[in-house]
């Protein structure tokens, strides 16, 4: 049931949301998981991966990172650390 919830909330996501929070809806998401697993919250994937998982191209995702990056949401060098304050990305409509 769960996954069924989680591939619903993706397809919508995928439909009717830019490219731009599809990105910071992963990075939370990926964040959320990597500070379950005890790896002090820093993610190590790649902006192609990024790209894959959100639709979109790799140019794209670097693109809003340097963005992120700029606007303090998340600090990158190697190791993604996100601020929670990249959540006011996704809630802006």
């Amino acid at each position: 049931m769960a996954r069924n919830i989680r591939v619903e909330e993706d397809l919508i996501d995928q439909l009717f949301n830019s490219s731009e929070k599809r990105l910071a809806r992963t990075l939370l998401l990926l964040a959320r998981l990597a500070r379950r697993a005890a790896s002090k919250g820093a993610l190590k994937v790649s902006q192609e991966m990024l790209a894959e998982m959100i639709g979109s191209t790799r140019p794209r995702v670097n693109f809003f990172m340097n963005k992120f990056r700029k606007l303090g949401f998340i600090k990158y060098n190697g190791e993604i650390h996100v601020n929670h304050s990249l959540l006011s990305v996704v809630l802006h409509e």
